[in-house]
């Protein structure tokens, strides 16, 4: 067996240890009622900030929590924790994205019961994290006004795995001569029909369209649920 061989194997059964832990912690999810968001994005998108703002609104409406994943420090940990809802850091060492088997262990210990969303922020880049299934019931990939509008064509595989486009920092559009449109067309032509959202962590704007959109999955799966 060659060494790229074997290489192909290793990643494919580490692939689907983590699809059965991840299937396990979606049905756990379910069982409790709770919908799960991730979030994805290559470094200084803007992630931390909008999950930050995100809390901040919801908390008073739902019962919401957050894990984050980060090589070294609890830095973005300690800025989710001034939105005053329960937050817990995982440290994923040299690996660059978060696996289900980290969720896993992260959990241990929360009650589930009585909780609406829990938000997973994974480790920023564009590449690792498309692999792993987290057990999410949506998944976003953020990008900013500030990295470019070619992004989608770059890391095409991050914006097919993901179910919403989230645009971040358009309070700085104007500033860094965003082209809108181009970046809209260039995430529809990596995946045609993907949702697209445009927010501002900053002024709040687009937020409440977004937890709008959190409020009708919230809905779609506790009926499912009681059905």
């Amino acid at each position: 067996m060659s060494a790229e061989t074997r290489l192909v194997e290793v990643r494919k059964n580490v692939l689907n240890k983590n699809d059965v832990v991840a299937q396990a912690l979606r049905e756990r999810f379910r069982e409790a009622g709770v919908f799960v968001v991730s979030l994805v994005s290559s470094p200084g998108s803007g992630k931390t900030a909008f999950l930050e703002k995100l809390l901040t609104i919801m908390r008073d409406r739902y019962h919401v929590a957050a894990l984050v994943g980060d090589l070294a420090t609890e830095n973005d940990a300690l800025k989710l924790a001034r939105s005053q809802v329960p937050v817990k850091q995982i440290t994923t060492g040299t690996l660059c994205h978060l696996e289900a088997v980290m969720v896993e262990k992260a959990l241990d210990g929360w009650d589930m019961e009585g909780l609406d969303f829990l938000f997973i922020e994974n480790v920023g880049n564009l590449v690792c994290p498309s692999s792993y299934d987290l057990g999410e019931n949506l998944r976003l990939v953020l990008m900013s006004t500030t990295e470019g509008e070619d992004k989608p064509l770059k890391y095409p595989t991050i914006f097919n795995s993901a179910d919403v486009a989230v645009i971040t920092k358009m309070d700085l559009a104007a500033a860094v001569e965003f082209d809108e449109e181009a970046a809209c067309r260039s995430i529809l032509a990596v995946r045609p029909g993907m949702r697209i959202m445009k927010v501002s962590s900053k002024t709040g704007a687009g937020m409440s369209d977004f937890v709008e959109l959190l409020t009708e999955r919230l809905a779609d799966l506790r009926a499912v649920a009681s059905v």
